[in-house]
């Protein structure tokens, strides 16, 4: 796993799942400019849904899907989405 991609809460968050299998993780995901074919057809087979010259998307995925990704050279930066709150405080 290349840890220079992943930011700190999503590498803590790694460490706190228990099974790398389930898809539990909102993730960010930062793509290289030149992302080709290869890399759109791996994306579509984790379920992201993405589109031509789209740089950031979200996908909600596995540990083990987070490591495979970190090793991509079409991969920048993965980065953990925080959870949603209302404005109002309830």
């Amino acid at each position: 796993m290349n840890y220079r991609k992943l930011d700190a809460q999503l590498t803590a968050a790694l460490e706190k799942a228990q099974n790398s299998e389930e898809p539990a993780l909102s993730v960010f995901i930062h793509l290289a400019p030149a992302a080709d074919s290869s890399a759109v057809t791996f994306l579509e087979e984790i379920g992201v849904k993405i589109s031509a010259r789209q740089q950031i998307v979200t996908a909600k995925i596995s540990p083990r899907e987070v490591k495979e990704l970190s090793k991509k050279p079409w991969v920048r930066y993965v980065k953990l989405s925080r959870p949603l709150r209302m404005m109002n405080g309830k």
